[in-house]
């Protein structure tokens, strides 16, 4: 297996790991699995969240100090922003077209509505009393957020990466605005750090297809439980709405981030593809955007030829603010709900979807299940019933493995697209297929 590259140890990982998950309904080996295979994926996990926040805080500073000058920041800094909000904008949109034409919430009956409602109640009033938290913060708490009082504290709790990026920035900044020779030691001292976490990355990574079998097996066995027919059943009743939108999530992957590689990136998307995919499906098998971040940035720097200091600077910032497949989610959902009450939204009610979408995945920790907090607050926004998301709890899961292999892919593309035009794209040295 050492001879394969990453990405098919991973797809063989991820296959082995679901059909041990469905033998396991079968023989009744779910306790078996949840208490000796699954903790194998907590521990990957667990491993990959250890070094996401040091691994976001020393590539920011050396990626910034190396900038050597401010207007080269603001300039890579302008772009970056834009180009991730123009993503983010451009997925509503498509997820709000499919949904209006294919209409999945005409699907449920009243009774199967009624009965998602119950059994999902008590999730659902969590995820409406994590939501009404944020809802009751002013309209400037999301700046206030960004500005830690404490750094360490910050470091300590990975949802707050969007106050680590703040303090790397700010340091990096410091460091351009010191004469060189104090910044010299300083600088020396990060770059070696960083090398340091690169190789933890390596060594964490190696674990990769290990990991990602224990994931997979726990979360079949969880989702069939002993009636393996149970989960095909919930998959067949919701799986309109899950095809809408894995529909809008393809067209991201293989439509508009081809068109924005090849016109704007001058790259071939097949060597792009090839490049990201070992990223793709660890963040299929993760569902979080900052555990896939030391893969995501590896890869674009030895498979796809993006200089270190694009990507050490446009990856961990897209990880926390780049969510195209999370908002493209939410605009489908949103919509769908509506329409599974029987709610004709306005134009001027899913024009406020765009714009509550957009803002709400650039406060969105990147981490497993953060879209559906965030949905709720795009659902009160546009006056939708929050009960209704017991309606799309129990396939969110699948989906939410597929709309962060989308964020990772969306990241990558625009640390292609800034890379190309700061003429910091170089020849790969490592694609293995």
């Amino acid at each position: 297996m050492k001879n394969l590259a990453l990405h098919w140890q991973i797809l063989i990982g991820m296959f082995l790991g679901i059909v041990w998950g469905m033998l396991a309904s079968y023989l009744n080996l779910n306790d078996f699995t949840i208490d000796w295979i699954s903790p194998f994926g907590t521990i990957f996990i667990n491993m990959l969240k250890l070094i996401a926040v040091p691994l976001v805080l020393v590539s920011l500073i050396t990626g910034v100090a190396s900038l050597s000058d401010i207007s080269r920041l603001s300039r890579i800094g302008t772009k970056t922003i834009g180009l991730y909000l123009s993503t983010t904008v451009l997925a509503v949109l498509l997820g709000l077209v499919l949904v209006n034409v294919f209409k999945p919430g005409n699907a449920f009956s009243p009774e199967k509505r009624e009965e998602f409602r119950s059994q999902f109640a008590a999730a659902t009033s969590e995820k409406s009393s994590d939501a009404a938290a944020v809802e009751e913060q002013g309209p400037l708490q999301a700046l206030v957020d960004i500005v830690p009082s404490n750094i360490f504290g910050a470091m300590t709790d990975n949802s707050s990466m969007l106050q680590v990026i703040f303090f790397a920035l700010l340091f990096g900044i410091a460091l351009i605005m010191i004469p060189t020779d104090k910044a010299a030691p300083v600088n020396s001292f990060f770059e070696g750090v960083n090398l340091v976490i690169l190789k933890i990355v390596d060594i964490i990574m190696a674990a990769a297809p290990y990991g990602v079998f224990a994931l997979l097996a726990g979360l079949i066995v969880e989702f069939a439980g002993d009636d393996p027919a149970a989960a095909i059943e919930l998959l067949l009743v919701l799986g309109y709405y899950c095809i809408v939108v894995t529909i809008g999530l393809g067209l991201m992957i293989l439509v508009m981030y081809p068109l924005l590689v090849v016109t704007l990136g001058k790259t071939k998307y097949r060597a792009f593809f090839k490049g990201i995919f070992p990223a793709q499906m660890l963040a299929f098998s993760t569902s979080s955007s900052a555990a896939t971040l030391p893969a995501t940035m590896e890869c674009a720097e030895k498979n796809l030829g993006i200089n270190k200091e694009i990507s050490s600077f446009v990856l961990p910032l897209g990880a926390t603010i780049n969510m195209d497949g999370t908002s493209l989610y939410q605009a489908v959902a949103a919509v769908f709900i509506a329409q599974a009450y029987g709610i004709d939204l306005t134009l001027m009610q899913q024009l406020g979807i765009v714009l509550t979408a957009t803002l709400a995945s650039i406060g969105a920790a990147a981490v497993p299940g953060a879209g559906i907090v965030m949905l709720v607050i795009v659902l009160q926004q546009a006056g939708i019933p929050i009960e209704g998301i017991a309606l799309i709890l129990a396939p969110d899961r699948i989906l939410d493995m597929l709309r962060t292999t989308v964020n990772v892919t969306g990241d990558a593309t625009v640390a292609m697209i800034v890379a190309r035009t700061e003429g910091q794209l170089h020849p790969p040295t490592g694609i293995k297929v």
